[in-house]
């Protein structure tokens, strides 16, 4: 039996039958309730169906006979279930919920619609996915097959770890034969089904965030993606900006990945939301390191969005706030087997700066649209595509100057096919188009074509088998020569910064696979073995990698699970953030990363959740120019590697965020160096402590209020010779640098206190409206940050802001 944290119990109740569905019948139309079918009795086998006497024949001469009011209609005889009425425990949720759903059962024994009519989320959405691949033996009335509603109820239950085995227990008896059935029937259908589904255990290491909970998380304006700063291990470059250092890892390490598709970044420009609406966003998984085979190509962490499934019913969010509007629609047709979403925002931020900052245009655009539809039983092909638009520029004594402006987009073609239990297929073909334009007619720009094929096989022995190939070309197209005779798609020698030793016109191929398993050792443990090979060129150089890794899950005792991650990792040269378009080459070779972690998952009382991990990770060939920041001159930050480490303990405790009393709690206690040549330093982005502390209280009647407190500790800064700090230096002291002696100091810590008020309202059976302020850095706290200056003068640091937020809008759905 596999050892599993979390098991579901889904239990189908199949209540009462609401209502015959037959074609004829008027959609608004009252129709009356039947009785359930008879218990069976234990000791008389049903009865099997004559074989000699054929049903007769209907005549199609005389028309049926209107029935009479007086004679009740005929007794329906309600759909029995073919297959485990079961769903997945969602990943990243906690708890115990109960899920009622109408399903909506066709003829022929398939599901046309389930509606969730209670529940909470994310359980709702798991259990409305889960029942379009129900299969019943459909409704009869007569003897004949019709459409039906039924209720279903899945009960979702978070169960303790499985004991082990207990060897000097006798073995159980052996169950009774069952009894003989009629050649061709379905089983009988007791009353109540009870399931027990054992779901995919998350990689050790890994934190999920929900949209349930995230909606409300204050501070991330209901985005998943925005409260990714909130987890452990996640070091801001600055409060409110979408950057950070991963477990020493710099901004342009971390992969962002939405449903298997690299995004070139996540979030719109400058305090921007998330550029995919959070209403198709199901959960977002952080991967700090140590990460499953299956994701590569980044030295650093794994950002994964996962969307919602495809679902059979009509359903629709939208918001009008203070910086954008933005709505989502998804819907059925074809009888459920099709599936159609739209959504988008747009930003009039430009309106009001025009009345704060008239000199300058900021504005963003987002969109997406999903088409989906079951052509076979369990096989499902789908189009998703998406995309983003951002814009800033100054506009000063009427000369407009553009100083951002950058597009990207995706169109993703997938066919997905579920078969036997806990088994899938997915083949993918991805076209991408990447654009930024930074003042005049500089441009960087690059265009893809990717495949992709996946699969998840889970053997009978509970062990699951994951292996994939993919292969991608992108073709870059670098033009930063605003000199109008030269040649286009050149790249303009610069005294300061020679990016064409980084940057260049040219075509890339990666081709790569993976295979990792799943395997119980015992009851108590498991592993996971995994391997990833990568062959990288660009332009005439070729380079391999080769990137194994391995986890391992054991089960100390109830509540208490030792987890542990290992692996290498490696990736392309980076630029300094996550710029679409801009894409160094393979000068130097890869960047690589060898990461490792240590930890426990603890189940607490009153559904507490904690973890505790140590990790290290060491990094190799590494292009990072912003903590490499004491070097001597720009050019030696953007080209020269570094190797580098980071250390350190985190620590988390989580309540559903939910619950009437809800919270999130985290720290990290790290150090990042950086070594170049024969020098050591902190690196320039390290944070010692960071701390996010969030509450959330649901004060009856629709009100909930919430609040978060956010804490890190200050940027090293030099007082006299050079940016960084020695190893071995001490705050306040000195130490031996390439330039002489130096002095440096920690700058002021920073904290800000985040603020979520909500008031909603009900409207009928599944919709609602809210009221919501959301305000980012309520306290108006100001940031101190290092003052740029060469290895041998002294600078001051800069104090900027407050960057504060107020978030104040409309907020539905249905």
């Amino acid at each position: 039996m596999r050892f599993l944290r979390r098991s579901t119990t889904a239990a189908a109740l199949l209540a009462s039958t609401l209502a015959p569905c037959p074609a004829a019948a008027a959609p608004d139309t009252p129709l009356p309730h039947a009785k359930p079918p008879a218990e069976p009795s234990g000791d008389t086998p049903p009865a099997a169906p004559s074989h000699d006497t054929p049903p007769a024949e209907p005549s199609h001469d005389t028309p049926p006979a209107a029935p009479s009011r007086d004679t009740p209609p005929a007794a329906l005889v309600p759909p029995t279930p073919l297959t485990a009425l079961g769903a997945d425990y969602p990943d990243g949720a906690h708890g115990d919920a109960t899920v009622r759903l109408v399903l909506t059962v066709n003829a022929d024994g398939t599901v046309r619609s389930a509606v969730a009519e209670e529940g909470p989320e994310p359980f709702a959405s798991a259990a409305v996915a889960a029942a379009t691949s129900f299969r019943f033996a459909p409704a009869t009335r007569d003897g004949a097959p019709v459409a039906a509603k039924i209720r279903v109820e899945v009960r979702f239950t978070e169960a303790a770890p499985p004991a082990p085995p207990d060897a000097s227990a006798p073995a159980p008896a052996p169950a009774p034969p069952a009894a003989a059935r009629a050649p061709g029937l379905p089983p009988e259908a007791p009353r109540s089904l009870e399931v027990t589904v054992r779901g995919e255990l998350p990689a050790p290491g890994v934190s999920s965030l929900s949209r349930g909970e995230v909606r409300i998380v204050p501070g991330a304006f209901g985005d998943p993606f925005r409260a990714i700063e909130m987890l452990p291990g996640v070091t801001p470059i600055v409060s409110g900006l979408p950057f950070f250092y991963v477990r020493g890892s710099p901004p342009g390490n971390v992969g962002y990945f939405l449903d298997g598709v690299r995004v070139p970044y996540l979030y719109h420009l400058g305090l921007g939301p998330s550029v995919v609406h959070p209403g198709i966003v199901d959960r977002v998984d952080l991967y700090p390191g140590g990460y499953p085979a299956r994701h590569g190509r980044y030295a650093g962490g794994i950002v994964s969005g996962e969307t919602t499934p495809p679902l059979p019913y009509w359903r629709g969010e939208g918001m009008l706030r203070l910086v954008d509007v933005g709505g989502l629609v998804e819907g059925p047709f074809a009888g459920g087997r099709g599936v159609a979403l739209v959504g988008g925002r747009y930003s009039y931020t430009a309106l009001l700066l025009s009345l704060a900052a008239p000199e300058v245009a900021l504005d963003y655009w987002d969109y997406q649209a999903r088409l989906s539809y079951e052509i076979v039983p369990e096989g499902r092909v789908s189009l998703f595509a998406f995309g983003a638009h951002d814009f800033l520029a100054t506009d000063e004594d009427g000369e407009k100057t553009t100083l951002f402006d950058t597009t990207f987009h995706r169109i993703d073609l997938r066919y997905d096919h579920a078969y036997g239990r806990g088994s899938a297929l997915r083949g993918a073909l991805t076209l991408g188009h990447d654009e930024t334009g930074i003042g005049g007619d500089q441009q960087a720009l690059t265009r893809s074509l990717g495949a992709r094929l996946t699969l998840a096989h889970r053997l009978p022995d509970e062990t699951t088998i994951r292996a994939g190939i993919d292969a991608v070309v992108d073709v870059n197209q670098l033009d930063l020569d605003t000199d109008a005779g030269g040649p286009p798609g050149d790249v303009a020698p610069d005294d300061d910064v020679p990016v064409d030793d980084f940057l260049s016109s040219r075509v890339d191929l990666t081709v790569g696979g993976y295979i990792e398993s799943d395997i119980a050792v015992t009851s108590r443990l498991r592993i996971t073995p995994g391997l990833r090979l990568d062959l990288y060129h660009s332009d005439d150089t070729v380079a391999l990698a080769v990137d194994p890794r391995l986890s391992a899950r054991l089960s100390l005792g109830r509540g208490v699970t030792f987890v542990q991650a290992h692996g290498l990792a490696s990736q392309l040269p980076s630029f300094v953030v996550p710029i679409p378009g801009v894409r160094p080459g393979l000068d130097g070779g890869l960047q690589r990363s060898f990461q490792s972690s240590a930890g426990l998952e603890l189940a607490l009382p009153e559904d507490i959740t904690a973890t505790v991990s140590v990790f290290h990770n060491a990094f190799f060939n590494m292009t990072d120019a912003l903590g490499s920041l004491g070097l001597d001159s720009v050019e030696d930050a953007f080209t020269l590697r570094a190797l580098g480490a980071a250390t350190g303990v985190e620590l988390s405790a989580h309540r559903k965020l939910t619950r009437r009393v809800g919270g999130f709690a985290s720290y990290t206690l790290s150090r990042s160096t950086r070594s170049i040549g024969r020098t050591r330093q902190v690196s320039s982005f390290d944070r010692a402590h960071v701390a996010n502390v969030a509450l959330t209280y649901d004060l009856g009647r629709g009100y909930r209020a919430g609040g978060r407190f956010v804490f890190y500790s200050g940027l090293p800064q030099k007082i006299g010779g050079a940016t960084l700090p020695p190893i071995g230096g001490v705050p306040g002291g000195s130490g031996p640098l390439a330039g002489g002696e130096t002095r440096w100091e920690r700058l002021p810590s920073f904290f800000r206190l985040d603020v979520r008020l909500e008031k909603r309202w009900p409207i009928g059976k599944s919709g609602w409206l809210s009221l919501v302020l959301d305000v980012l850095n309520s306290t108006l706290s100001k940031e101190t940050m290092p003052g740029m200056c060469d290895a041998f003068s002294s600078c001051e640091p800069t104090e900027f802001g407050p960057v504060t937020i107020p978030n104040f809008g409309l907020e539905g759905g249905f």
